[in-house]
């Protein structure tokens, strides 16, 4: 049990770090990325306002197909650029919320900037 709670405890350290450097504004707002065993959360925030702009998740309906592997979260970060398309936001900050920027976190990455979003 120590084990997973030094682990918890040195990626909020690391979350910590990164949030200190990095804040969204209207124009280029913070996508935020969480990852569990289950589902990946991905959030596009307007740190100023405190609101959320666009939100996916493959625990929603329309994207509940889409599993929590590499090559399904690329599919994810797609609908999220498309979303943002929508809105008319063309770049974002990205914020990888104390995960290795590797695997799932990569793939959510790579998938939004194949939609034209600058990150």
């Amino acid at each position: 049990m120590n084990r997973i709670i030094k682990k918890n405890k040195q990626r909020a350290k690391r979350k910590m770090s990164i949030r200190k450097k990095i804040s969204g504004t209207a124009d280029r707002p913070r996508m935020s990325v969480f990852r569990s065993n289950r589902y990946i959360y991905i959030q596009v925030i307007d740190d100023l306002a405190g609101n959320t702009l666009v939100s996916v998740s493959n625990g929603q309906k329309e994207f509940n197909s889409i599993k929590s592997t590499v090559e399904e979260a690329s599919k994810l970060g797609e609908a999220l650029g498309a979303k943002l398309k929508e809105k008319k936001i063309s770049s974002v900050v990205f914020d990888r919320n104390g995960y290795r920027y590797h695997g799932v976190v990569k793939a959510v990455a790579d998938g939004v900037r194949k939609t034209g979003i600058e990150l």
